[in-house]
Order: structure tokens, then sequence, then C-alpha cells
């Protein structure tokens, strides 16, 4: 690294944080968050905000009150805390001058050539080119720090396509599914409860009414009562779902851990039952326990044939109450295309809302055009991607939107 690239001109004063204008402060701090990355501290924006913060409950004038809680906030690993050390006393000391030097040339060479952990991908850097009439000013300016926005590598994470995720990303994404709130749509039952609505209750009100001597002053009234809906979840794990299964298992398991009543089926070849094995709470086992019980993992497609199995043997006793039934499948089909026609419509008018999710959806320029979808799109009422975590937070929204009816 360069004398150029290593210096930093700081204006500070001796308060360490008392300034004669006001600003400095909030710059020297950036200026200190920025330098900490370089050395290969893990500090981000957040850490930085939250040390703002604390800096209105402490005596800012004392060094050591200022030091420990720059410490506690911006250093979270033990090797980190000499790097933080030699960079706190190099940055927050007493200058000779009103303007400083800050050479980072006496910390450790590891320590500038080391990468911080999850380094963020910067978005916008502005460049400012120097011309030979400009002065040394100009060059000092150019060494400063410059403050640019970045994505986070959660963000980065979110819009990936499951397909193209790596080992650690995959893992990383299923801790993100498990985090993710579900919220399905009420249902309004045949049942009253107390409330205001515009329905006398005749029992409550004589009740309530007894220590007036029977004569009626307060009138008691009822509302409709909601329960969530019923949701059932028809995944389709034949091999062209093959690099989408994995997560959208993952997928279907928050779901099932997130609201009351989930019925869960996957199908390639033939239609399986796999609510009773997510119940486990732990979620490792659970898909382990679906694993063992499927036996058509990766095969041939057969829409057609597995939502007639559905509807003939399941739909009597899931599809009750407005069910709400999610397919997700890229629709391609080798089965029998007017038997997934015909199965469409029974399952369109037994149930409250059906969504179709496909994950080829999300990809630029896809069109539904392969049999399979031409026949099931006019039944579907929603038809939406899951191609990444985006996609299922958008999802969420819908779920959540459904009315009350």
């Amino acid at each position: 690294m360069s004398a150029a690239a290593t210096a930093t001109f700081v204006k500070i004063n001796t308060g360490y944080g008392k300034v004669e204008q006001a600003g400095y402060l909030l710059s020297n701090l950036l200026l200190f968050g920025r330098l900490l990355r370089r050395l290969g501290l893990d500090v981000n924006a957040g850490r930085m905000l939250d040390l703002m913060q604390a800096l209105g409950h402490i005596q800012i004038g004392r060094k050591s009150d200022f030091y420990y809680t720059a410490r506690s906030l911006l250093v979270h690993r033990h090797e980190d805390l000499r790097f933080f050390d030699q960079a706190f006393e190099l940055f927050w000391r007493k200058p000779a001058e009103e303007w400083t030097a800050l050479n980072l040339s006496g910390l450790n060479e590891q320590a500038q050539l080391r990468k911080p952990p999850n380094r963020q991908k910067p978005l916008l850097r502005s460049s400012i080119a120097s011309s030979p009439s400009t002065g040394q000013s100009e060059q000092s300016e150019s060494s400063r720090p410059q403050i640019v926005q970045t994505y986070s590598d959660v963000e980065i994470l979110r819009r990936k396509d499951f397909a193209e995720m790596s080992v650690d990303e995959l893992k990383r994404a299923r801790e993100l599914i498990a985090e993710l709130v579900w919220q399905l749509g009420e249902r309004r039952t045949r049942r009253k409860q107390p409330g205001a609505g515009s329905l006398f209750d005749l029992r409550r009100t004589l009740r309530r009414n007894l220590k007036y001597g029977g004569e009626v002053l307060k009138w008691a009234r009822r509302e409709p009562k909601f329960k969530p809906r019923p949701l059932v979840v028809i995944a389709d794990i034949s091999g062209s779902m093959e690099r989408y299964t994995n997560l959208l298992l993952q997928f279907i398991y928050s779901l099932s851990s997130g609201l009351n009543q989930v019925e869960a089926f996957v199908f390639s070849t033939r239609l399986t039952r796999i609510s009773k094995q997510l119940h486990n709470r732990d979620a490792e086992r659970a898909l382990k326990e679906v694993a063992h019980c499927v036996t058509d993992w990766a095969g041939g497609t057969r829409i057609g044939e597995a939502l007639k199995d559905f509807n003939f043997r399941w739909g009597r006793r899931v599809l009750g109450r407005s069910a709400v039934v999610m397919i997700i499948s890229d629709g391609w089909d080798r089965g029998d295309i007017p038997l997934l026609r015909q199965e469409m419509a029974r399952l369109s008018l037994s149930s409250h809302r059906l969504i179709w999710l496909n994950p080829l959806l999300g990809h630029e320029g896809y069109e539904p055009l392969t049999q399979g979808m031409s026949a099931a799109l006019p039944y579907v009422d929603d038809f939406l991607p899951v191609h990444n975590l985006v996609s299922l937070e958008q999802l969420g929204e819908v779920l959540a939107a459904m009315p009350r009816f």
C-alpha cells in the first residue's frame, strides 16, 4: 500500500469528540469507521449508528469513556483488539497543528493486507481526476477515504436465483427462509363472538341487566368470528425441479411451522403426503424424514395424475373451510394434458384461492408456453415466481393481504 493511499487527513480537537465547528465529530467517526474497515474489522453502517447513539449517554470529553464505548460496539473478535487499539491511538491523538496526517504505515503490514470478512460490494464510487494545474491540496483531498453507498451481502443473496447459489449461500438462504414470518388471511366462520357487531345477544343482555332489576339499560352485541384459513401445498419434486427442491422444501417447512393448518404434498410420478413429517420441531430431522418417505425423487412429471389422486383421496379432508391451495411446479408435464385441465378445473372449484408458483417465472423473457402450464393457467388465481428470497417475501405479502370473508 502506497503512502498516499494510507494517509488520512482529519481535523480533530483535543477533547476527543468536542470540536470547534458542528459536523466534525460525525465526519471523524465515519472516517474512523472507514479506517477500521481497511484494517479488516467488521464495521458496518449499523454499528456506526449504534456508536453515535451511545455517545449521548457518556461523557464524550473523557477519553477512556469514549474508547471503551467505541471498542465494545465496533470490535467483535478478540484478534481485532490490537488493531483497534493502534488505530484508536493514531486517529484520536492530540495533533500538533490544526490539520494532521495519520499515516497508517506504522500499523502491521498484515493488518493492511488482510481482507475484512463480509466485505460489501460498492454500488457507486465518485472519482476525481487531478489535473496538472491543481496543487497538493487536491491530491490530499483524493487521498481521503470516500463514503460510498454499498450493497450488503444479504441484499445480494436475497436477489440471487436459488439454482445459482453455492453451498455456503444455500446454507445462509435456509437460515433466512427460517426467519420469514407468514400470515394467511382469515375466513369468516358461522359462529359469533362478543363484540361491537350489529347483532344483539339477548342472553348476555339479560344477564348483564339483572343488577338493574331486569330493566334493559345496556345491550350486548355479537360480531362474526374469524379463523385463519387452511393452506394446502402441492410441490413438484421431479427432475426438472431438482435445482430448487431443497430450498423449496425448507420453504414448505417454514410455512408449516409458521401457520396453524398446513397440509403438504409432493409429487413426481405419484403423490405423497408429508404433513406428518414436517411437524418435527427440528428442521434438519424433518427434511430427512421427508426424504426417507418419498420414493420418486427427481423422476418424471405427471401433474394431472397427481392432482387427480389429490382431489379424490384428500380433497374432502383438507379443502374444507375455504382452504388456499398452492402448487409449486415449473409446468413441465409428461402426463395426460386433458386430465390436467380437468383436475385443475375441479381443484379451482374446491379451493378458496389457487396459487401457482413457478421458479422459471423469475427469469427474464420467460413465457408459459409448455402444454402443462398453458392448460393450468386458466384456472389459476395468482401466477407468481419462486426463484429467490425476494419472491418468497412477495408471496408473504400476497398471503397476508387476502380479504376476510
